[in-house]
């Protein structure tokens, strides 16, 4: 028997209905490989899930953490893609998939003992890397490189803003953005957290809804409904702003003569394809790029880690150590 943490049911709140229980050692199967889980970092989706968001009663109990880091059964050590897709090759490829999964709801969840994996989400972990910050890269890390690269399109010498200063992706953002030559600010309401920003790496920090210096080139917008006025106010003519989250609600009023008298681009995106975490290590490896944990637990202790996440006072991940 091998334990793992799962959610009992759907609450609003989650922390409460989090169990640790015993179940049978995962068995191989064709096409899948075992993983003995040595970190499993939490996201805001779990949060979602466990209040029944995407998820039905009969799923529960549900398994909890999609992103992990571990040793397979012959030995390697791996990071594990969290998004499971059965059609990574169809029409759109896996991100669009209308039956791609977070891990923790197509496998046991990454918070346990082991876990079975599709041996197609398996990635080798660098050895420059530790399990704890190998972990913390399949999700939030890989949104914010997606952002970053692939839909924002930045450049070196570019000015990006990050709205939010404490949350997975934004610290992420922070971090990457600063490694890769571009000039970093950020906006938001807690100064705690703007101090930790401008230790990570961000050149300014400013209030939220604050009038910038000047319109930036590109906008990284994880907060929605709070904020998303004040970035289409702060990105340049021609600029992009790229959405990949909206914590504070996802309903926004828009003045469309900002965007197409602007020639603004408006991009959605989230996640990223398993080649794009592979890019994604290889950066924060060759780059000595240290991803920021707010905190550690047992996985005895999962409950208290839910309740950490979910009291939205983390800055950085919150990760779970079997």
């Amino acid at each position: 028997m091998v334990k793992r943490a799962v959610a009992t049911e759907i609450s609003a709140d989650p922390a409460s209905v989090i169990s640790v229980i015993d179940s049978p050692l995962p068995e191989s199967a064709p096409g899948f490989v075992r993983v003995n889980v040595r970190a499993a970092s939490l996201n805001q989706h779990d949060l979602w899930s466990i209040k029944g968001v995407g998820t039905t009663p009969e799923q529960f109990p549900l398994g909890i953490g999609s992103d992990i880091a571990g040793v397979t059964d012959d030995g390697r050590e791996v990071i594990v893609h969290s998004l499971v897709s059965p059609s990574p090759s169809g029409p759109g490829g896996e991100l669009i998939d209308p039956r791609r999964r977070m891990l923790a709801e197509a496998s046991t969840g990454g918070a346990a003992e082991w876990v079975l994996v599709p041996e197609r989400n398996l990635i080798a972990k660098p050895v420059e890397l530790d399990f704890v910050s190998a972990a913390i890269l399949p999700t939030a890390w890989l949104t914010a490189y997606r952002m970053l690269f692939s839909a924002g399109g930045v450049r070196p010498g570019d000015t990006v803003l990050v709205q939010g200063a404490g949350g997975g992706v934004a610290t992420a953002l922070i971090s990457l953005a600063a490694a890769s030559g571009v000039r970093v600010w950020v906006a938001g309401r807690d100064q705690e957290r703007l101090a930790r920003a401008r230790e990570l790496g961000a050149h300014d920090t400013f209030e939220s809804g604050a009038r910038l210096p000047e319109r930036v080139d590109l906008v990284l917008e994880t907060v929605g409904e709070a904020t998303f006025e004040h970035s289409l106010r702060s990105v340049r003519p021609g600029g992009r702003v790229v959405v990949a989250g909206a914590t504070t609600g996802n309903r926004v009023n828009v003045d469309l003569n900002r965007i197409f008298l602007n020639h603004v681009s408006i991009v959605g995106t989230s996640l990223g394809e398993i080649e794009d975490l592979r890019a994604l290590v290889r950066f924060v490896a060759r780059a000595g790029i240290q991803p920021l944990i707010d905190s550690t637990f047992a996985l005895d202790d999962a409950a208290a880690a839910v309740a950490r996440l979910a009291g939205g006072e983390a800055v950085g991940k919150v990760v779970i150590t079997p």
